[in-house]
């Protein structure tokens, strides 16, 4: 399998390198023309292809061939960086690929999210700050998201808790709609976030989904496994 990791330098884009090149997978990255030096642990093993994301060109030469193309979608500045980033990928990515996007659980398919009360407060100060300073635009990578989810290609958008680093726990489990008890925890390590959306290049079962995900070994998953398990006992 051939994949383009877009957003390849940052701290979930190199694990997802590790994961793919783990697999055996022919892998193409992109990333800013600054940041090519954070891939040289990875020298002779990928191709980098640097240039912005949302550089419709770049993507659509990196993207070439590609039968996956996983998209870290960052929410940078205030010129439709993510929305850019994801118009490109569905545009060029070719019939049949797998296109699997990251974003954080306050993007919302079906509206049918319950946040809790700080979360939502978060978020507002969060966008507040980017129109402020120019830095973040939320709305646009929510833009980028509403692109995706109406498109009629093999897309995934997995939808990211709180991240930490530290070891692999495992494959995070996932959910629907952020508030169902399972995620209730909303703690999953940055390196199993990066090996969930390798894994869902091929996991059919999550084409047209937004899975959002926790750590397989956080509390609140530990807790549903339990309560599964207890109904399934005779």
């Amino acid at each position: 399998m051939k994949v383009c990791i877009v957003g390849v330098s940052g701290k979930l884009g190199k694990y997802m390198v590790q994961h793919s090149l783990d697999r055996g997978y022919e892998v193409v990255g992109v990333c800013r023309d600054r940041s090519v030096g954070k891939l040289d642990a990875f020298k002779g093993r990928i191709a980098v292809i640097p240039g912005a994301t949302n550089d419709r060109e770049v993507i659509k030469n990196a993207i070439s061939g590609c039968d996956g193309v996983l998209t870290v979608l960052v929410p940078w500045g205030a010129h439709h960086y993510s929305s850019g980033t994801a118009q490109a990928v569905l545009d060029y990515a070719r019939p049949g690929a797998r296109l699997v996007f990251s974003c954080g659980w306050h993007i919302t398919r079906d509206g049918l999210d319950v946040y809790p009360s700080t979360f939502k407060r978060d978020e507002t100060v969060a966008r507040w700050l980017g129109r402020l300073t120019r830095l973040v635009d939320i709305d646009d990578q929510v833009e980028a998201c509403r692109r995706v989810f109406a498109s009629d290609t093999l897309w995934t958008v997995v939808r990211g808790s709180d991240l930490e680093e530290g070891e692999s726990e495992g494959l995070p489990v996932w959910s629907r709609h952020v508030g169902d008890p399972i995620l209730e925890s909303n703690l999953t390590r940055r390196v199993d976030y990066a090996l969930f959306m390798v894994e869902a290049l091929k996991n059919d079962e999550l084409i047209h989904e937004a899975p959002a995900i926790v750590g397989c070994r956080a509390p609140s998953a530990l807790a549903h496994a339990a309560a599964a398990g207890a109904q399934a006992d005779p």
